[in-house]
């Protein structure tokens, strides 16, 4: 599977809370979310832990750049990830905690996240089907984008497992604040 997806800083979290409103977005729900990240040597793999839902394990792979990019994406279960990836222990890269705020404009997902450590983040995720070619989805989170821009702060090049590392090494200064429950 394939999605087109954006992240940035998101300054404003009621702002943003207003923008969905005001597009027509559709609030979905709030949740808990841990996803740990283990060292593999191609592509990124993470183990995510949800709330109420089944453990799932996503392996994907996309650049780091701060614009829209395209992400292939794999999802299993806990016994498929152990067939593919193996049943020994994999080394773990790192653990990122967030609050997400889960909200759908048409087919494209607007997140808003609080990330432990890190701060508040809005990124928008449009899956890529036969109904919406990479173009379609592409222009879906060029118009949300837009829509958002008075909300949100600079683009983020990379993932949370990325930001975090930086931050536990020193490298990257603690983000925006905290995203308040909504």
């Amino acid at each position: 599977m394939q999605n087109v997806e954006l992240k940035a800083e998101l300054r404003d979290p009621p702002l943003a809370r207003a923008i969905c409103r005001a597009i027509g977005a559709s609030f979905i729900l709030a949740f808990e979310q841990t996803d740990t990240y283990y060292r593999i040597p191609t592509g990124r793999l993470k183990k995510r832990e949800t709330d109420g839902e089944p453990v799932e394990f996503v392996f994907y792979e996309r650049p780091n750049r701060a614009a829209p990019k395209l992400s292939t994406f794999t999802i299993f279960t806990a016994e498929q990830a152990l067939e593919r990836f193996g049943r020994e222990p994999l080394p773990v890269r790192v653990v990122v905690r967030k609050r997400r705020e889960l909200w759908m404009h048409g087919s494209t997902r607007i997140h808003l996240d609080s990330v432990e450590r890190l701060g508040a983040f809005i990124e928008f995720e449009s899956l890529v089907t036969r109904g919406n070619p990479v173009a379609k989805a592409q222009d879906a989170v060029g118009e949300l984008r837009r829509h958002f821009g008075p909300a949100m702060g600079e683009l983020i090049d990379c993932g949370y497992a990325d930001l975090l590392e930086r931050e536990l090494d020193g490298n990257v200064p603690i983000g925006p604040p905290l995203l308040p429950p909504g």
